[in-house]
């Protein structure tokens, strides 16, 4: 268990109380699949908030995994080539699931049964692969959640 947050590489966003987090390397889009979440969930009529961009301090209390930003990044994104803009924004949130962005020549085409993120050596949460060139992220990122809770 680790109350003491560890400051991860990612995107955290929360949508209707799920929670978010996007993984990958520098440059693969995480930020602006992110941003393309906020902006589709507010179409929808969700509530949402940036939680923190480029920098992720992620700890666990008890079984609940809780995300954070650094006040000095709280509420800013930065969109690749576009800048940094000023978003809705909460200072904490829980974490539910890890996105994982992929392009589209990724070998498989259908995620391992059961896939799961490594946030820390003791943080894990359960992975769903979001296609970069996906049109309504969000859309995509909410059948897979119904799909593996009534898998589950």
């Amino acid at each position: 268990m680790s109350e003491t947050p560890e400051n991860i590489h990612g995107t955290a966003i929360t949508v209707d109380g799920i929670g978010l987090l996007f993984l990958g390397p520098s440059g693969s889009s995480k930020s602006s699949l992110a941003f393309d979440c906020l902006s589709e969930a507010k179409l929808m009529g969700c509530s949402s908030a940036l939680i923190s961009d480029d920098r992720v301090l992620v700890s666990q209390r008890g079984e609940t995994i809780i995300a954070a930003g650094p006040g000095s990044i709280r509420g800013l994104m930065e969109l690749r080539y576009s800048g940094i803009v000023s978003v809705p924004h909460v200072a904490e949130a829980d974490l539910h699931y890890a996105i994982l962005p992929v392009s589209g020549d990724e070998v498989d085409r259908l995620p391992p049964d059961d896939e799961v993120a490594e946030v820390t050596p003791t943080i894990r949460l359960p992975a769903i692969r979001l296609p970069l060139w996906s049109r309504f992220p969000l859309s995509l990122i909410f059948a897979r959640i119904r799909s593996l809770q009534t898998s589950g």
